[in-house]
């Protein structure tokens, strides 16, 4: 039996300054783990040089988790999960994601000799594109940004133009030995699955939770406790938790585990909860036994937020005679929730990956 050793390491706090865009720019690239040899690939990397290249981000570290495989920065706009082999980097409001980009292809070269092998970009359609920054502003600026480095990739609009959709850009590169681009990684011991829920308009009474009301207490201690008593903090087993409550309001955590299949799962969970604009996210890579399981977990966190309308996907990494448990098209059902109405459901194969896109609103 393996004892797991997790650190986590708290900054100077930092105050929410105010109202901004809840959804998420979401980069997670995987980088040709051949290149690795036991050095710690990406985790090497010093602090100082995430916290540079963050900067041409507009966003911070607040606090840190070191764990066995993959470590967990909380972010003052939302997450940066750095693991040998991938990087991972999620942020609100109107912070320039994309801006970072060549610095974190620059680190991955001259510092690991890592080169990029899949890329994923994807965001939910912006509440108020008009106040980003840089090539935010448009998705078309967003794709020839990514193009530039990775392109051709493949960008794709997935739902309704005029009502809730998901934006999304893959890439990769390919070899003579990689005749499946995207299929997953080859070291992984279990299927890469990713399943992301976005939540907008959600309940008064949920959102009360996610204000400061003492001020006699830390950010991360409010985290703690809002986390213990939602009870996010144990909705998975055994976490190294890292959560911040924000003044006067907003939600922040970052949560890292070791199953029987891998040591570098996480969950990231993000609350705006101003009225008129609320929102909440979910994001996790955890295995599943069962669809019943999967369904249990959407299932708890949606009861934490109580929102009007919720959209989520599901991605699954399809490797070549690979049996899964977990298929898309089989999830996401008119059923899934009680007091929900499914609105949408759409279902994509692409090469190596399958995804499922459904929206719910409160009947």
């Amino acid at each position: 039996m393996t004892t797991t050793t997790t650190k986590i390491i708290h900054e100077q706090e930092d105050d929410a300054s105010g109202p901004f865009e809840g959804p998420e720019k979401l980069l997670e690239i995987w980088f040709d783990c051949g290149a690795i040899r036991g050095d710690g690939g990406l985790r090497k990397v010093s602090r100082s040089e995430w916290e540079n290249m963050l900067q041409l981000v507009n966003c911070q570290i607040l606090s840190v988790i070191i764990g066995d495989s993959i470590d967990a920065y909380l972010l003052s706009e939302s997450s940066l999960f750095i693991a040998p082999h991938r990087l991972i980097l999620k942020t609100c409001g109107t912070t320039t994601l994309l801006l970072g980009l060549e610095r974190i292809l620059d680190i991955a070269k001259d510092r690991c000799g890592l080169n990029p092998k899949h890329v994923f970009y994807s965001r939910k359609a912006f509440m108020f594109p008009e106040r980003q920054r840089g090539p935010h502003r448009h998705w078309q600026q967003e794709v020839q940004v990514l193009d530039k480095f990775f392109g051709p990739g493949s960008a794709y609009t997935v739902g309704r133009m005029n009502g809730d959709h998901w934006l999304l850009y893959m890439s990769s590169k390919h070899d003579e030995h990689d005749e499946k681009a995207l299929s997953r990684t080859p070291h992984l011991s279990s299927p890469d699955i990713t399943l992301e829920i976005l939540m907008t308009n959600l309940h008064p009474d949920n959102c009360r939770a996610f204000f400061l009301s003492d001020l006699n207490i830390t950010g991360h201690e409010a985290g703690k406790r809002l986390s213990d008593s939602l009870g996010i903090s144990t909705l998975f087993p055994n976490i190294a938790l890292d959560a911040f409550l924000f003044t006067p309001c907003g939600y922040s955590a970052n949560a890292t585990w070791s199953d029987s299949h891998s040591s570098d799962r996480y969950f990231t969970i993000h609350v705006t909860p101003e009225d008129g604009i609320s929102y909440a996210s979910f994001e996790t890579n955890a295995s599943y036994a069962s669809s019943n399981e999967l369904r249990h977990l959407i299932q708890r966190v949606v009861h934490i937020f109580n929102p009007g309308k919720l959209s989520s996907t599901l991605f699954v990494g399809v490797g070549e005679n690979e049996e899964i448990d977990i298929k898309p098209s089989n999830e996401f059902s008119n059923s899934l929730l009680e007091n929900y109405t499914r609105t949408d459901r759409i279902n994509y194969e692409f090469s190596g990956y399958d995804l499922a896109y459904a929206c719910y609103q409160r009947s």
